[in-house]
């Protein structure tokens, strides 16, 4: 990224899978007070909420302020640096990003229910306390926020990126926010999920791929091109000007060198091999959560079943008597 631009792919990327994740684990402590059965007072469910909001907003400012602080020292001492090492930057940067965003879109079909997860939704009821809800609240939004300032600490060193974090930074709160709140009103609503993870996940994958890709292509504008393989020429194609610029965060470009397309079909590979995993994983739930559920029916037909011969031979005992 040249300096003096005010938008990073990076950067938006980042604060959209973090406050959608903190939005998520708000959203599922929500549910969970809402339909629980212990919470059905309204005082008690009042004050849960309650302490829902504050927790999160209190943990939030605070790590932000922090994160702040640090950030602008760390600006103020990083004056001069070589613009090779802001290229390396933001190479790892959206390397790392491409990272996160594919492990979340692992996780969107678990989320909206279409996967089976390892613990069951009654899992997070057990124990749930005004207490305990402060600080579980507190502590995951306080990670959330915290990790967007270490990942935040290279765009501070390098003097040009720091102008783009306000811009990035919105917009990618702003897409964070509105997709949690999708997953959580679509958790409450929906009956049928399957497209809506379907769609999330595709869409997922391939900003991945495209960060991944564009971060290696910043690693060879360091160390050295690959060969270039095609180029489409014209102005209309370039991903640097409109509409083609809207997909270039999902990896198009109009041009491709070797290591381009070898990232690319390398990165969608990995991507594949994971959600192919994670679907015959979540096979292998569900089928032994139906078997176990056969076997209790079994075992409560057999029980049934006993008492009522039991029940019988009494009644046989006392005709006799």
């Amino acid at each position: 990224m040249a300096n003096g631009e005010l938008w990073d792919a990076a950067i938006a990327t980042l604060f959209a899978r973090e406050f959608l994740e903190g939005s998520i684990i708000i959203g599922q402590y929500r549910t969970v007070l809402l339909r629980s059965p212990d919470w059905q007072d309204e005082e008690k469910k009042k004050k849960g909420l309650q302490a829902i909001n504050r927790a999160a907003l209190g943990a939030a400012v605070f790590a932000f302020v922090l994160c702040m602080c640090v950030g602008i020292s760390l600006a103020i001492l990083s004056r001069g640096l070589d613009p090779r090492v802001g290229l390396v930057i933001e190479g790892v940067s959206k390397v790392v990003a491409a990272i996160w965003i594919l492990q979340l879109s692992t996780m969107i079909p678990t989320l909206l229910g279409v996967y089976a997860s390892k613990k069951h939704p009654e899992d997070l009821k057990v124990g749930l306390t005004i207490k305990s809800i402060r600080y579980n609240i507190a502590w995951n939004i306080w990670r959330e926020v915290g990790e967007i300032g270490v990942f935040l600490i290279p765009f501070f060193l390098n003097k040009g990126s720091v102008l783009a974090i306000p811009v990035s930074a919105l917009v990618g709160i702003v897409i964070g926010l509105l997709s949690g709140y999708g997953i959580y009103v679509a958790n409450k609503k929906m009956e049928n999920k399957s497209k809506l993870a379907y769609f999330m996940v595709l869409l997922l994958v391939f900003l991945s791929v495209g960060l991944f890709v564009g971060g290696c292509h910043e690693f060879e504008l360091v160390w050295g091109n690959t060969r270039k393989v095609w180029e489409i020429e014209g102005e209309f194609w370039s991903e640097k000007e409109l509409p083609m610029t809207l997909i270039k965060p999902f990896g198009y470009s109009a041009s491709r060198s070797v290591l381009q397309i070898c990232c690319f079909w390398l990165w969608l590979a990995l991507a594949g091999a994971l959600h192919f995993y994670k679907y015959t994983q979540s096979q292998k739930i569900f089928q032994q959560r139906e078997a176990e559920r056969e076997k209790n029916i079994t075992r409560e037909e057999t029980t049934s079943i006993a008492s009522d011969d039991v029940e019988m031979g009494s009644d046989v005992s006392q005709g006799e008597a």
